[in-house]
C-alpha cells in the first residue's frame, strides 16, 4: 500500500496543505486498509482528511462536487478497478475543480492527474505471466513464492501542475521516473 507515500508526495508539492480528501470505494477489499494508513499518515502530518466514498461513476461526480463545496485543495485517490476505469473522469473533475490529485498508478497521470506513485502494472503483468507459465509447466501454486511489486514509479504531470498553478519542487522532480511536460 502506497497511500501514505502518496500523501507525503502531495505535501512535498503543497507544503502548506492542511486538508486533503481521500476518494475510496469501500467495496474494494483493500480500500479500508489504504484509508486507515492514510488516516494515520494524515494525523502524523497534522492534516485533516475528508473521506469521500464512491461506488459508481455518479459518486465520483458528486464526490468532487463535495470536495469543491468544502474547499479541499487536494485528493488522494485509492486505487481500485472502478477508479482505474474512470481515470479520465477523475482527472477531468480534478482539473475542473482545480484540485491537486495523487494516484497509485501512472495511467491516472497520463490521463491528466498530477502525481502517481505505485507499481508498474506492465512489469507486474509480465511477472504474473512468468508465474502462470511455471504453473502450466507443473509447479504447484502453493510452492511458488508470493509475488510483490518490485518496481515502483513516480510520475509527475507538469502540464497539470501548471494548470493548477503549482510549482513542483526540484527535489521532487529529480526523484521522478518520468515527467510529463
Amino acid at each position: 500500500d502506497t497511500s501514505a507515500k502518496l500523501l507525503e508526495l502531495l505535501l512535498m508539492a503543497m507544503p502548506k496543505l492542511q486538508r486533503v480528501a481521500v476518494l475510496a470505494n469501500p467495496a474494494a477489499p483493500y480500500s479500508a486498509s489504504a484509508v486507515k494508513n492514510l488516516e494515520e499518515a494524515a494525523r502524523r502530518a497534522n492534516v485533516n482528511l475528508l473521506s469521500i466514498e464512491i461506488r459508481s461513476p455518479v459518486d465520483i461526480d458528486s464526490g468532487f462536487a463535495r470536495i469543491a463545496r468544502e474547499k479541499v485543495m487536494a485528493v488522494v485517490v485509492v486505487g481500485e478497478p472502478l477508479v482505474f476505469r474512470q481515470r479520465h473522469q477523475v482527472a477531468d473533475l480534478a482539473l475542473r475543480y482545480r484540485v491537486a490529485s495523487v494516484y497509485p498508478a501512472k495511467e491516472h497521470v497520463e490521463a491528466g492527474g498530477l502525481v502517481s506513485y505505485g507499481m508498474d502494472l506492465a512489469d507486474s503483468f509480465r511477472r504474473a505471466a512468468d508465474h502462470a507459465d511455471k504453473i502450466l509447466k507443473g509447479a504447484k501454486p502453493g510452492d511458488l513464492p508470493i509475488q510483490q511489486a518490485t518496481k515502483l514509479e513516480l510520475v509527475i504531470n507538469l502540464k497539470t501542475a501548471k494548470i493548477l498553478g503549482l510549482t513542483i519542487p526540484q527535489s521532487l522532480l529529480v526523484r521522478a521516473d518520468r515527467v510529463i511536460e
